[in-house]
């Protein structure tokens, strides 16, 4: 859309705003569809939707900002090299005994065994005694199929600490949130933080000002709900390290120090998948999620979400919104806005996760607006057929437009509001129907008066005038209306056309008389009556029955100089009476010859009659 473009939707949707909202029902279709997009958000019907929106939104963030882990988690993976190495998981528990030997030259923080070990080995008292030495080493528990809880063996529960390792994913497979707690016991990310804060402790001196400010808070485990994982990037940055190469000295012991460690499968195929929003097919290794978690409480960046209370209101104020500023906009401008406001959404969205890691929704608010759209569309399709079905058939394709695009200024409350304007009236009439229709069965003479009546209203509408009603045999029509034209150029013009339009009925009739003869029907002789004046145009009728049509003394004149043709002859080959009034705006445009001045019945004053004697003078 061109910046002009945008300045005439703004100055559209501002002039609509400056009448009441209530009387342009710009609401209406935003209430329906937010109380429709909360009805859905309660069922659960965008939570599909909202996952998917999601994803989308963390990798849009990690390939514009590329954030980083938190250098001091790291994990030591049971890779393919690894089982190339020493065998099938699970290994041989002396080789664990080994690590920790391994890592005494440059000790970590703390060490985290993403592994059960719950049936006993032979090698279990040489590991108990490197991980008592460690003092550092914190162990998985998990529920069991028969709810029993599943430990390590006594004489490894007895030198370490304990952490559960339960998460559990969504719908579509991808892990967002972590239980830090269960039961008041705390995850294996939370006991790690807790051994890492001790080893802090242990570390500073005991006058050291920043010892204090550096231990990391734990969250309290009164509070049972589960946090929202912030997966900062893809799993394979956080730094990896194989777990066979470690026990060969290939990494140097002096990276992993001070490090919290997490030991656990990487290998392909573990029957540990997770799914992250960066990695889904194929899945990443189940032990990245307590490294994301142990990032997330580190750095105080889990995921936090707005209250379901602020996420109703707050679709409830997209449709309103919405609805205000779709609403007066043509079509294309409409479309062009519904995706301007989405990807205003989605962009505010991303910038929340980005600077403040909130989650806003994204699906249910993208899809109240289109809600919105649609609600509009449907509104302004039913408030276009109710006006259209008031002129149906009444009105060329042009008027019919014409008074689409200016349907604020005309439709109210389901009518047409009266109003007072200047227009050009015309009648016309068949002379001798009362005989002709004597002559002839109901069906011929409904069909031959149908063709007339057609072929009419078709010169009318040609020349962007409204057949008002068929009276009998009689059309009037009208020229100007429904919307007030208050320019002397425009009523000027509406009176031309209604001239043209009668000399076109005229000449239409030379046609049709030549075909009623080839087919031995009656032919046709019309007068018409033109006056220009003060009408009232406005829906007639009751609740149940509308008619759009016009009143007033013009109408009264139209009607008596097409009475008038009858008598008279001479001068008047057309059978085109016009009145003093229209004369004065069409005589620079057609040969006319002045009749007489007469006092139309029911007037009081005297009019001068022309009968017009040519065509538009090109």
């Amino acid at each position: 859309m061109t910046f002009k473009a945008w300045g005439q939707s703004w100055q559209t949707i501002r002039k609509s705003l400056q009448r009441p909202i209530l009387e342009n029902n710009l609401l209406l279709p935003g209430a329906l569809s937010a109380l429709l997009s909360i009805g859905l958000w309660q069922l659960g019907a965008w939570t599909t939707l909202e996952l998917l929106g999601f994803n989308v939104l963390f990798s849009a963030r990690n390939s514009l900002t590329n954030p980083r882990w938190d250098a001091r988690v790291a994990v030591i993976g049971i890779d393919d090299t690894t089982l190339r190495e020493y065998g099938q998981f699970p290994l041989s528990r002396d080789r664990y005994a080994q690590l920790l030997e391994t890592l005494e030259a440059s000790p970590p923080a703390t060490i985290g065994f993403d592994i059960l070990f719950v049936e006993p080995s032979i090698y279990d008292s040489t590991l108990a005694e490197a991980m008592a030495i460690n003092g550092q080493v914190v162990l998985a528990i998990a529920p069991g199929l028969q709810k029993q809880t599943l430990r390590p063996v006594p004489i490894l529960d007895n030198v370490t600490s304990k952490g559960h390792i339960v998460s559990n994913a969504d719908l579509d497979g991808v892990t967002r949130q972590s239980f830090l707690y269960i039961d008041q016991v705390p995850s294996l990310s939370i006991k790690l933080l807790e051994v890492y804060n001790h080893n802090l402790q242990q570390t500073f001196s005991p006058d050291h000002n920043n010892s204090r400010q550096s231990l990391i808070p734990i969250p309290s485990p009164l509070n049972k709900e589960p946090r929202w994982i912030n997966w900062v990037a893809p799993t394979h940055q956080i730094p990896t390290y194989s777990f066979a190469d470690i026990l060969k000295r290939k990494i140097d012991p002096a990276k992993l120090k001070n490090k919290i460690l997490l030991v656990g499968m990487t290998a392909t195929g573990a029957n540990d998948p997770l799914r992250t929003p960066y990695e889904q097919t194929p899945p990443t290794s189940g032990i990245y999620v307590h490294a994301a978690v142990l990032d997330n409480l580190l750095n105080h960046r889990f995921l936090q979400r707005l209250p379901w209370q602020l996420e109703l209101l707050l679709l409830f104020s997209i449709g309103m919104i919405g609805s205000l500023i779709l609403t007066p906009l043509k079509f294309y401008h409409r479309i062009l806005v519904l995706g301007t406001l989405s990807f205003t959404w989605f962009t505010l969205s991303l910038l929340t996760l980005t600077i403040s890691n909130l989650w806003l929704p994204t699906a249910a608010p993208i899809g109240t607006v289109f809600l919105v759209g649609l609600s509009v569309q449907w509104q302004e399709q039913k408030e276009k057929q109710q006006l259209m079905s008031l002129f149906a058939r009444h009105v060329s394709q042009e008027t019919a437009t014409l008074i689409w695009q200016h349907r604020d200024e005309i439709f109210q409350n389901g009518q047409l509001d009266a109003k007072e304007m200047i227009a050009t009236v015309m009648f016309s009439d068949i002379r001798n129907f009362t005989t002709i229709s004597e002559g002839m069965k109901p069906r011929e003479l409904l069909d031959w008066l149908n063709s007339y009546l057609g072929a009419m209203a078709e010169c009318v509408q040609k020349h962007h005038g409204v057949v008002d009603k068929y009276i009998g045999d009689a059309v009037m029509a009208v020229f100007g209306i429904p919307l007030p034209h208050r320019r002397v150029e425009e009523i000027q013009q509406d009176a031309i056309n209604a001239v043209s339009a009668a000399i076109s009925m005229q000449e239409r009739l030379i046609t049709l008389n030549q075909e009623l003869e080839r087919s031995g029907k009656p032919t046709i002789s019309i007068g018409i009556g033109i006056h220009t004046g003060l009408v009232i145009a406005g829906s007639i009728g009751g609740s149940q029955r509308l008619n759009y049509s016009v009143l007033g003394d013009a109408v009264n004149v139209a009607s008596r100089l097409e009475q008038l043709n009858k008598s008279t002859k001479v001068g008047n080959f057309h059978n085109i009476l016009i009145s003093e009034t229209t004369f004065q705006l069409i005589k620079q445009h057609f040969s006319t010859q002045k009749i007489q001045q007469l006092q139309l019945r029911g007037r009081r004053q005297l009019t001068m009659i022309y009968a017009i004697t040519g065509k538009l003078i090109e």
